[in-house]
């Protein structure tokens, strides 16, 4: 994942490309890729018991926008054409849009967890994207660039398209979490089932 960040942001100084490198380090995927690539970097060379318990509350978020990250690209961002499907893409797409939501979906579902969250977790895990939005719109009425067209009140549609389109990805956003959240949930409750199984003479 930041391998292919580094592709990213070499390939942004080139003539000719779509976004400089203020603007691919405004885009979700970018940022969700990067914090996920350190944290991934700080828990394999550390032991669990010596991560913060907070630590698993933090990777479920990062789960959320990972997943989140894999599904809009194939809804909204993919070029018009190209098979949900498909692997046969530029490479940090490919690592950034289907590898890495994989891999976080897959370690999140089989790594044991040990904390438990609370009913509003998914809620709480909701605040970074509603910040993004918001940066993003502000950033877009400054300077007229818009990190995705789905964003853009200047396209076709207006503020009414924007609206719409942001509403639907919030609901998705929201029912994620709660998935996220559950699976969460029950990888700790398994983990402490079989502590308490082990200590039983």
């Amino acid at each position: 994942m930041l391998a292919a960040l580094v592709q990213k942001t070499f390939d942004a100084t080139l003539p000719g490309n779509d976004v400089d490198v203020p603007q691919l380090y405004s885009e979700f995927t970018v940022q969700g890729n990067l914090v996920l690539g350190l944290v991934l970097i700080v828990s394999g060379v550390r032991r669990r018991a010596r991560l913060p318990r907070w630590w698993d509350h933090l990777f479920g978020a990062l789960v959320l926008y990972l997943v989140m990250t894999g599904i809009i690209y194939v809804v909204l961002v993919a070029p018009p054409g190209e098979p949900w499907w498909s692997w046969d893409l530029y490479w940090p797409q490919m690592v950034h849009h289907r590898l890495a939501p994989l891999v976080t979906a897959l370690d999140w579902l089989l790594v044991t967890r040990t904390v438990r969250g609370t009913w509003w977790r998914p809620l709480a895990w909701l605040g970074y994207p509603v910040a993004f939005l918001a940066f993003s719109w502000i950033r877009g009425g400054l300077d007229g660039w818009y990190v995705y067209d789905f964003l853009d009140p200047t396209l076709d549609g207006g503020w009414a398209r924007v609206f719409v389109s942001t509403a639907q990805v919030l609901v998705a956003f929201l029912v994620v979490s709660v998935l996220v959240h559950a699976a969460g949930n029950a990888r700790a409750a398994l983990a402490a089932g079989k502590g308490r199984r082990g200590r039983n003479p």
